[in-house]
């Protein structure tokens, strides 16, 4: 169960690069300590499968993190061919509705070795005007919390959330429903683009089985000890 995982397995780091060369020297310094790397939109989009198969051939798992979101046919085949590439999770939007979060449900069952699949709440760079500009007139945890509990009932295995969600999304889900929690910034760090941001060690505290934490690791000078200070903190 993840809230058994040791502090080293919660910790995802997003391979945000621009190639992928940068990507196999990133997991070279973070291995073996980190056993998860996010390959997002940007990397495999330039990459594609070759992104995957690297994280897999350093003997970690892979976050595919697409976020798909169309009509539930298309969204079912892409998690189809996800399954197919072995990764351990892969996401889609909440907000595509019942109806394509089951059928994204059926394609994944459909594998032999079947990821988790999440759905993403609201993005960690929106707020509330932001969301009221495309029409969500709850406020923003209500939006996720309800988010959350359409997605469990579609048959997902868990979603990704803010932190400042979490223990909502917990207090009113089950505990092996999985809450994989973005926005995370270590104490002094920047927020860059995050509205929605919380400590490591708060993240955990509040109810997340797994971090993912990109630019406070990947674009400092000692990427392994920053990885180290982040995983020393969620285990204090």
């Amino acid at each position: 169960m993840p809230q058994d995982l040791k502090a080293a397995e919660k910790l995802i780091v997003a391979l945000d690069v621009r190639s992928l060369d940068e990507a196999k020297e990133m997991i070279r310094k973070l291995s073996p300590d980190v056993r998860i790397f996010k390959v997002g939109m940007g990397l495999f989009t330039l990459c594609g499968p070759d992104a995957v198969a690297l994280v897999h051939d350093n003997g970690a798992r892979v976050f595919l993190d697409l976020k798909f979101h169309d009509i539930p046919n298309t969204v079912a085949h892409a998690v189809r061919s996800a399954a197919k590439l072995g990764v351990f999770m892969v996401n889609i939007h909440a907000l595509g509705g019942s109806e394509m979060m089951m059928k994204a449900v059926e394609a994944a069952r459909e594998s032999e070795k079947r990821p988790k699949l999440l759905g993403v709440t609201v993005l960690t760079s929106m707020d509330q005007s932001a969301i009221g500009e495309v029409g969500i007139e709850r406020k923003i945890e209500e939006e996720v919390v309800s988010l959350a509990r359409l997605g469990k009932e579609s048959g997902l295995d868990g979603v990704v959330a803010s932190p400042n969600e979490t223990g909502l999304i917990r207090k009113n889900l089950s505990k092996d429903f999985i809450i994989v929690t973005p926005g995370i910034r270590p104490t002094g760090a920047e927020k860059n683009d995050q509205k929605r941001v919380m400590t490591p060690k708060d993240a955990i505290m509040a109810g997340a089985d797994y971090i993912v934490v990109g630019r406070p690791i990947t674009e400092t000078k000692d990427p392994l000890g920053a990885a180290k200070k982040i995983i020393k903190e969620m285990e204090s």
